[in-house]
């Protein structure tokens, strides 16, 4: 049982992981003028994976013979990673900062119904609703044939579909392979991917400025990574998880004052709605448990 210093403690990781994964967002969007995407991308996970090889030395994971079923896992999980992070970045770079936050927070609703349809968790009717609500409040905040409708929301909401298969990929792997070598895999994948993408496109000179800022972005979401690690070790569950929804308020704060975007009451609403019933799907399970 943890103690309410390793809660507290917990939950501050917990608010960092976040604002390092809005913090990469924000210098992926700031580049995203100069570059292209692939670039970009590409650019980032070598120095992503550099970083993250480096530590998978130190804890002596580097290095995993997995079996042929579980590089079959390994595998979907590399492609989901490589397809939600093109969707994912086609949004970011082509609507508010907000908003697609916004949206790849139904990410708990979705993979709670794909364990319900997949994985045969069970999930109560107070938990479907929750999830039929959650998904109003996407709704509500992309406004599909709306004045205000941005067809890049449907990027970010297929990002939100691999990022699930992503997650139900990763909860079949074995215990014995070494979440720092999947991590480490997926990185160089989507490196890879992207450096196959971007000789298609074509190659911009790279500033000092931006090659700054692609730096700093891979330092930033190892950041995420690592602190969300450790939040889970150090706090309960049921006390850290909820702070995920901190990110919110980064990147409310940060596309108002960096990118001038102001958020309308309607997309404020679904931002609650999609919060609120995350939370609820959350509790519900913990109660389960």
């Amino acid at each position: 049982m943890n103690n309410a210093s390793d809660n507290l403690r917990g939950a501050v990781f917990m608010m960092l992981s976040m604002a390092g994964y809005v913090i990469n967002d924000t210098l992926m969007k700031l580049v995203s003028g100069d570059i292209a995407l692939a670039q970009g991308v590409f650019l980032r996970g070598l120095a992503a994976s550099a970083l993250l090889g480096a530590f998978a030395a130190y804890k002596g994971q580097l290095l995993h013979r997995a079996s042929g079923p579980e590089m079959k896992i390994i595998l979907w999980r590399a492609f989901a990673e490589i397809a939600a992070t093109y969707c994912y970045l086609t949004a970011l770079f082509n609507m508010p900062l907000a908003s697609i936050t916004a949206i790849m927070q139904s990410l708990p609703l979705a993979v709670t119904l794909a364990g319900s349809l997949f994985l045969r968790h069970k999930v109560g009717w107070r938990r479907y609703l929750a999830i039929l609500a959650g998904f109003s409040g996407v709704l509500i905040i992309i406004r599909p044939g709306g004045e205000g409708f941005n067809a890049f929301a449907l990027w970010g909401l297929a990002a939100v579909g691999f990022v699930t298969l992503r997650d139900i990929m990763a909860a079949r792997l074995h215990v014995r392979t070494p979440s720092i070598f999947a991590a480490l895999f997926t990185a160089v994948g989507v490196t890879l991917a992207a450096g196959v993408a971007a000789i298609f496109e074509p190659w911009q000179p790279v500033s000092a400025g931006s090659f700054a800022l692609l730096t700093f972005a891979a330092l930033f979401i190892l950041v995420g990574y690592v602190t969300s690690i450790s939040a889970m070790r150090y706090g309960e569950i049921a006390f850290v998880s909820p702070f995920r929804y901190t990110v919110m308020i980064w990147a409310l704060l940060i596309g108002i004052f960096i990118f001038g975007d102001y958020p309308d009451g309607w997309t404020m609403l679904g931002i609650a709605i999609v919060i609120g019933t995350g939370i609820f799907t959350f509790y519900r399970e913990q109660r389960q448990k």
